[in-house]
């Protein structure tokens, strides 16, 4: 069952068209509370990727995308790194910081980096 105030379950579907769009239930929580929290749209320009599509875009082996547990996201009018401060404090385990998004996962522990 879906279950989400603002996103729909094709928003987070891989990019290729192979249909695949299972996601982490966690996460889809941590977007609903980003998107409550600044009171704006929030725009996930990757969800969850086949394996294939993953190497295309040059994802890493390990890629929390492949396991439907991470988006990239982009919350209009709001830069990315304010969106990866928040992401912190609500205690997801990956945060990425980039120049023109935010990545956000549910991986079990803490990483952070500097794309």
């Amino acid at each position: 069952m879906w279950d989400s105030r603002y996103f729909k379950r094709s928003e987070f579907a891989c990019k290729c068209g192979c249909g695949r769009d299972t996601i982490d239930y966690e996460l889809v929580r941590a977007l609903d509370d980003i998107r409550e929290h600044f009171d704006r749209p929030v725009i996930v320009t990757s969800g969850v990727r086949c394996e294939s599509h993953n190497r295309m875009v040059g994802g890493s082996a390990g890629s929390q995308h492949l396991l439907g547990r991470a988006a990239d996201i982009i919350v209009y009018g709001t830069p990315p790194g304010i969106v990866a401060d928040l992401a912190e404090q609500l205690g997801l385990g990956g945060v990425g910081r980039y120049d023109t998004f935010t990545h956000i996962d549910t991986r079990n522990g803490r990483r952070r980096w500097v794309g």
